[in-house]
């Protein structure tokens, strides 16, 4: 065999075990959950049915872990197939390990011995235990966190922009609106709680208003820097090839402004997450802020770290979500960056 398919076959089996070692804390997690004896006698195994399957926590547990060990190893797949990926994946495997551990531990901490303070720590087979009881209903709770977020987000980030964009190229709104923003933009949005129920008909508009102020004020504040930024000499050569005012606008200044947009954006999506789970905290009919309030006024704290690990989830989505978006439109800054 030559050098070239010893060298291809000595990657492929490296990183065949870099794979092997990324699901390997998994896999143990899922050893020590089946060997090791439930010692804890008040931990409930009763069965529930999922798709005509009867399944207690332990079992549930498992099968959750088998599937985030399939995620992992066709992610290794993906990874070697694309070599751009793969260094990302290899530096990721040594957290993946530790990860699976830390799941056994606490698996053996809150479920099968109850050393952990309960029924404020849970252990993971416990937290799924939420699932198995009421999936639709947390069903429904995230779908209504996700339109709230939906409508607060996007309205904030289109008001902020356009804010932005006023103060960073026109003179006389700066002198006006700036101020105001600089003013209120500081000001927590539960702040405007009270007023804001009095003044929407309904909680989820209030709610939406809470979210568009705090996301208005960095993103607001980030795009009229980014404008004002815009170097002259960028304006020169646009009006020596003809450019108007408005082309000067949209083809010069907001282009530039591009990056700091979207650090205000990621900046205020966690502002907005927050402001959303403690609106529906208080006051809103549905949500997972709310499922949380339910859950602990009955002492279920099982049902609090689901709504948690839920809200990671998704929170998780939506910051990915919104850096594809950014990577898109910044797509020219590739191989300019540190880390690109």
């Amino acid at each position: 065999m030559s050098d070239a398919g010893n060298k291809i076959n000595k990657t492929t089996q490296k990183f065949g075990l870099i794979i092997i070692f990324t699901m390997l804390g998994f896999g143990l997690a899922i050893v020590a959950n089946i060997i090791f004896p439930q010692v804890a006698e008040d931990v409930s195994l009763e069965k529930y049915a999922v798709l005509g399957l009867n399944l207690n926590i332990n079992d549930a547990y498992r099968i959750v872990l088998a599937g985030i060990i399939s995620i992992y190893g066709l992610l290794g797949v993906y990874a070697y197939v694309k070599p751009e990926r793969r260094d990302q994946y290899i530096k990721q495997a040594k957290f993946r390990f530790v990860m699976g551990l830390a799941l056994a531990l606490w698996d053996l901490l809150g479920t099968k011995l109850e050393v952990l303070p309960q029924p404020f720590f849970p252990g993971p087979a416990g937290i799924i235990r939420a699932f198995l009881m009421e999936s639709d209903f947390i069903w429904q709770n995230t779908l209504y966190s996700l339109r709230l977020f939906t409508a607060g987000f996007l309205a904030g980030v289109v008001f902020g922009i356009g804010t932005g964009i006023l103060i960073g190229w026109f003179p006389k709104v700066y002198y006006w609106v700036a101020p105001i923003l600089n003013i209120t933009g500081i000001i927590p949005a539960v702040a405007w709680m009270p007023f804001a129920l009095t003044l929407f008909p309904t909680p989820f508009s209030a709610a939406v208003f809470l979210m568009v102020i705090c996301v208005w004020f960095p993103v607001a504040s980030l795009t009229a820097s980014g404008v004002q930024s815009t170097p002259k000499a960028q304006f020169e050569v646009a009006r020596t090839l003809g450019g108007n005012e408005l082309y000067l606008l949209f083809h010069v200044a907001v282009p530039h402004a591009m990056p700091q947009i979207f650090t205000g954006i990621n900046t205020a999506s966690a502002f907005a997450f927050t402001t959303l789970v403690m609106a529906e905290m208080m006051g809103q009919p549905g949500g997972l802020g709310y499922y949380i309030n339910a859950s602990k006024v009955w002492s279920a704290y099982y049902k609090v770290f689901a709504a948690i690990i839920v809200m990671a989830i998704l929170f998780s989505l939506i910051t990915r979500i919104v850096k594809l978006i950014e990577s898109r439109a910044l797509r020219w800054q590739r191989g300019l960056l540190k880390n690109e």
